[in-house]
């Protein structure tokens, strides 16, 4: 990109595929041969692919989940000097679950443009062939391997109405479904996919009480994506829930009308059929 005299250089994220080399598009291919240099989290992996697209090996420089903070200035100065600079991760897009935010947010803050060519993504591609709500959905990536971090996050999941998208390594994958199990319970739909876009791409489909006894019998290889049913809606409280509350805020001293907006904001019902409660029970004396 010219800017009068000056060549301003270019950071290009470039999805990659998630197993499938047919999957790289041509514009990526293009990608990779027009960059001066190509950050990349494995150098024998990005090889291969470049190989595949039959591009000419340019400068690789290592930017994984030890280097990435390492690399930013090395990339920067390079972008400094005109140079366009793809990023890729192993599979899929760089940034999500993978390097590439770090080399994002310094390449913006020294004003240079990103671009980005989408590619294949494991989370997306799970979650429509998952059979769940796919309208709405939040994605986790993976969970603290341990601790309260671990603890908090998974009641989160549990509690969450929307579709939830994780991934997880082949052997972790029996305790994190025992995990979702006790915190969301045995009922909860769920979707497995493993080596999406492979030779051997499998999705099982079920509730996480069958899921858990599922890998229990045949543990299954490659990356997995699990993709969670949302939370039930809670059951509206009845009007017996309604009216204790209400005795709490009136014995407090509240008005019907302050003890009624009280109550429906915490209850999440409707501030009319609470305020009928409440001045029937001012007017009753309880």
């Amino acid at each position: 990109m010219r800017n009068g005299d000056r060549i301003d250089g270019v950071l290009v994220l470039v999805g990659t595929p998630i197993g499938n080399l047919g999957d790289l598009t041509p514009r990526a291919a293009e990608a990779l041969r027009s960059a001066d240099a190509i950050c990349c989290e494995d150098t024998r992996r990005t090889g291969r692919l470049l190989q595949h697209a039959g591009v000419e090996r340019p400068h690789l420089i290592v930017v994984n989940d030890h280097t990435e903070a390492r690399a930013v200035p090395g990339v920067v100065a390079r972008l400094a000097r005109g140079e366009r600079v793809a990023v890729v991760s192993d599979a899929g897009m760089p940034g999500i679950s993978d390097p590439g935010e770090r080399l994002v947010r310094a390449a913006v803050a020294s004003g240079h443009a990103v671009e980005v060519v989408p590619g294949p993504s494991a989370a997306l591609a799970a979650l429509v062939t998952s059979g769940l709500p796919a309208g709405r959905f939040v994605f986790e990536g993976f969970l603290p391997r341990k601790g309260a971090g671990r603890t908090e996050r998974l009641g989160a999941v549990a509690a969450e109405p929307r579709t939830v998208v994780l991934y997880e390594a082949p052997h972790r994958l029996a305790r994190t479904l025992a995990d979702l199990t006790e915190a969301c319970g045995p009922e909860r739909r769920v979707a497995v996919a493993r080596e999406l876009t492979k030779l051997h791409e499998e999705v099982w489909r079920g509730s996480l009480g069958d899921a858990l006894a599922w890998v229990g019998t045949a543990p299954p290889r490659g990356e997995i994506v699990l993709v969670l049913e949302g939370a039930p809606e809670a059951e509206p409280p009845d009007d017996g829930a309604v009216v204790d509350a209400l005795r709490h805020e009136l014995t407090a001293g509240a008005t019907a009308r302050d003890a009624a907006r009280a109550v429906a904001a915490r209850l999440g019902v409707p501030r009319r059929r609470v305020y009928e409660l409440a001045t029937r029970l001012t007017a009753a004396g309880t």
